[in-house]
C-alpha cells in the first residue's frame, strides 16, 4: 500500500472504518487524501483519469458523519481536506468568508463567535467538516445553513472544471440540496458564508434553547441571549440528549423529522394528545421522529449492536465499533421503521447516506 505521504497519491485498500463516524468495517480499493490547495486542480485531473482507466466511481467522503458506508467500497475515495478562512468583504453590520471544506464545522463556528462573526451558532456541535454542510442543508434549532450560505465552490468530476454555485443553484430544502440530489457529481473545495457582526438577530424559540440559553445570559449579566450565549446553551443541549461519535459511534439524527399533513396530525393529535408539532403552513406540520421512536417503546433498543440510544432516540448508536457492517444497519433501521409504522401510521426517512459497494448512493 502507498504512504499517504502528499496529496494527491493513490493509496491501495484503504481503511475507512475510522472515517465514517459510525465506524462501520469499511475498506476502499482506492483513496486520494486532498489536502493541497495549489495542486488540487491537477490532483483531481489525476483522480478522474485513473478512475476512467480502472472503470471505477469517484466518491467524495468529508468527514463521514452522515454516510453509511458497505464493508467493501470498489471505488476511489475522494477524502477532501483542505484547510482556510479568508474573508471576502466586510462592512459594519456583515462580513464574507470563504471556507475550506475540511475545517471542522464545530471549530469553524467557534472561530466564528471569537470574531465576532454570527449566524450559525444553533448549528454547534454538529459532527463532520464545512464541505459537506451544504450537501445535506444541515440545521437544528430552527436553522438551516442554507439561511448564511451565498456561494458554494465546486469541482465537476467528469471533466475537472471549476464551478460556483449561487444560494439559488444550491436548490436547497429541508435537509436537502442539489448535492444530494446529484452525488458524487461534484467535490466541493470551498463555501462562501455570508453572516452578522450585530447581536440582534439571535433564535431561540425551538425547543428548550430558550430557557437555557436565557438562564446562560442571565449569569453573564445579559438580558437577552447573546450569540454566545446561544451556542454555549446548544452545546449544553446536545451534550446532555446527544452521543459524542468519538465515544460511541453514531452518524447523529438518523431519521428526518416527518412532515405530514394536518388532516394526518388532526387524527395522531386525536389519540397522542402530547404529540409536539412544528408547523410548516396552513397544510403541513413537522413532527419530531425521535418522540414516536420512543413512543413506540424504542428508545435504548434495536437490533444488537444497533441500538438508539438511551437519551435520544432519533440516534442510532453502533455497539461493536470496526466490526458492525451496513447490514447491521439496515436491519436495524428496517424493525425500527416498521414498529412506529404499526404504531402510528407514518414512515420514518433515514436521514444518513447510504453508499453501496459502487460508491452509488441508490434512495
Amino acid at each position: 500500500m502507498t504512504k499517504p505521504t502528499q496529496s494527491g497519491t493513490i493509496l491501495d485498500n484503504y481503511d475507512l472504518s475510522k472515517n465514517n463516524t459510525m465506524a462501520l468495517s469499511c475498506t476502499a480499493s482506492h483513496a486520494m487524501i486532498l489536502d493541497n490547495a495549489d495542486t488540487l486542480a491537477d490532483d483531481i485531473r489525476l483522480a478522474i483519469d485513473f478512475a476512467k482507466h480502472r472503470q471505477l466511481a469517484t466518491f467524495v467522503l468529508s468527514g463521514g458523519s452522515n454516510v453509511l458506508l458497505p464493508r467493501r467500497l470498489d471505488a476511489l475515495v475522494l477524502l477532501p481536506r483542505l484547510l482556510g478562512i479568508e474573508v471576502l468583504s466586510e462592512s459594519d453590520d456583515g462580513i464574507t468568508i470563504q471556507v475550506a471544506c475540511g475545517e471542522n464545522w464545530h471549530d469553524f463556528i467557534k472561530t466564528c463567535l471569537n470574531h465576532g462573526w454570527y449566524g450559525l451558532e444553533n448549528l454547534a456541535l454538529i459532527p463532520g467538516l464545512v464541505g459537506a454542510s451544504p450537501v445535506q442543508n444541515i440545521g437544528a434549532y430552527g436553522v438551516q445553513v442554507s439561511d448564511f450560505i451565498e456561494k458554494v465552490i465546486a469541482f465537476d468530476l467528469a471533466d475537472g472544471s471549476q464551478i460556483s454555485f449561487d444560494n439559488s443553484s444550491c436548490e436547497f430544502d429541508y435537509r436537502h440540496s442539489f448535492f444530494k440530489d446529484n452525488p458524487n457529481r461534484h467535490l466541493i473545495s470551498h463555501v462562501v458564508f455570508k453572516l452578522h457582526k450585530t447581536c440582534d438577530q439571535v433564535l431561540t424559540s425551538y425547543g428548550d434553547l430558550s430557557t437555557v440559553s436565557g438562564d446562560i445570559a442571565k449569569a453573564h449579566g445579559r438580558n437577552t441571549p447573546h450569540p454566545c450565549d446561544v451556542f454555549d446553551a446548544v452545546v449544553q443541549i446536545r451534550q446532555a440528549k446527544l452521543p459524542d461519535p468519538n465515544v460511541l459511534a453514531n452518524c447523529g439524527s438518523f431519521f428526518q423529522n416527518p412532515i405530514i399533513t394536518m388532516a394526518d396530525f388532526t387524527r395522531l393529535k386525536a389519540t397522542f394528545a402530547d404529540l409536539p408539532s412544528y408547523p410548516i403552513d396552513d397544510d403541513f406540520i413537522k413532527i419530531p421522529a425521535g418522540w414516536l421512536i420512543d413512543k413506540a417503546g424504542l428508545k435504548g433498543k434495536g437490533i444488537a449492536p444497533i441500538l438508539t440510544h438511551q437519551k435520544q432516540a432519533l440516534v442510532l448508536t453502533n455497539h461493536a465499533p470496526y466490526i458492525a457492517t451496513q447490514d447491521d444497519i439496515a436491519t436495524a433501521q428496517a424493525f425500527i421503521i416498521k414498529t412506529v409504522f404499526e404504531r402510528f401510521g407514518v414512515t420514518l426517512v433515514r436521514e444518513p447516506v447510504w453508499v453501496d459497494e459502487k460508491g452509488t448512493t441508490p434512495t
